[in-house]
């Protein structure tokens, strides 16, 4: 039997400090002073008579019974996420509706398409996309705000709780504007003379990246700008000598218009799954299912398979 003693507030708590991996990030996530979620954590533990996370300098660090307990605090939130959803689509009549989190290469290349070709096979049906980077997205989906996410596969850490079906493979380019003075003389161990665009920390590309570069005898790059905006990335590579290590896809529609081009590296080392994920616990509706129809359609017109 469920101890009336827990609360809501206890494994929001609980999966919000395992997420952020920090009380104080997880405090400012949900507006709470880190006293507050400190003694929030401390009356969980106390119900449950088990120490489930360990502070340290790093952060926190789960307990064999924290990594059980967060498995099954996850699915709660998920639950009750659906739930609500429901609710929510009967007050609107019924209209059935899909959350569907895309990664950056797979907002600005696939999604565009998919959300006509799922017009057509669905017309009544509401589509809500968010973009973002892979931990944010993975976080979004464990908890249930996410029915799907799309995307390069992340590190194994990241995809805990979450099962992959392979969609494509997609390959990480470098990117100038055109007339950029590497052009004339490629030679990637010179990217360091100018600044470059680098793919953040957490990140699903950041690792292929890394090992490309130690590989091909790439040291530190000093001046370089960390981010995962496509937005930013595509204005800001246009007007001025910076190069953008990024997803093939995110750059499609500008290399096909000329406006941006990649260096002629071999990058095939860089190729990375590209599938769907979702939360392993959950069933496949009609409307999922309708859903990688368009998605099927899509992919097999762009030839990416």
């Amino acid at each position: 039997m469920i101890d009336r003693r827990i609360k809501f507030r206890h494994i929001q708590c609980f999966v919000e400090i395992c997420t952020e991996q920090s009380l104080k990030r997880a405090a400012q996530k949900l507006f709470l002073t880190q006293p507050a979620i400190s003694k929030t954590l401390k009356e969980l533990e106390e119900i449950v008579d088990t120490t489930l996370l360990i502070r340290n300098r790093a952060g926190v660090t789960l307990t064999k019974q924290g990594e059980v307990f967060l498995h099954f605090a996850q699915m709660s939130l998920a639950s009750l996420q659906q739930g609500l959803t429901g609710i929510e689509q009967v007050g609107a009549s019924g209209k059935t509706r899909l959350a569907v989190g895309a990664l950056p290469s797979v907002a600005a290349r696939l999604m565009p398409a998919v959300a006509v070709e799922l017009g057509l096979l669905a017309p009544a049906m509401e589509l809500r996309i968010m973009d973002g980077p892979h931990g944010f997205l993975m976080d979004r989906l464990r908890v249930g705000a996410l029915d799907l996410v799309i995307g390069r596969m992340g590190q194994p850490e990241t995809m805990m709780g979450v099962s992959f079906t392979l969609l494509y493979e997609e390959k990480v380019e470098f990117i100038v504007r055109a007339g950029h003075p590497l052009l004339d003389d490629p030679d990637l161990r010179r990217i360091s003379d100018w600044q470059v665009i680098y793919p953040p920390q957490g990140s699903a590309i950041r690792p292929a990246v890394e090992r490309f570069l130690i590989a091909h005898g790439v040291g530190d790059i000093p001046n370089r700008l960390e981010t995962v905006s496509g937005a930013f990335g595509r204005v800001y590579t246009r007007k001025s000598d910076a190069i953008w290590i990024i997803s093939a896809g995110v750059v499609a529609n500008e290399i096909a218009d000329g406006h941006l081009v990649p260096l002629p590296f071999d990058t095939s080392a860089t190729r990375g799954p590209v599938g769907l994920m979702r939360r392993p616990d959950t069933a496949p509706a009609p409307l999922d299912q309708v859903f990688q129809i368009a998605l099927g359609n899509v992919i097999a017109r762009m030839e990416l398979l």
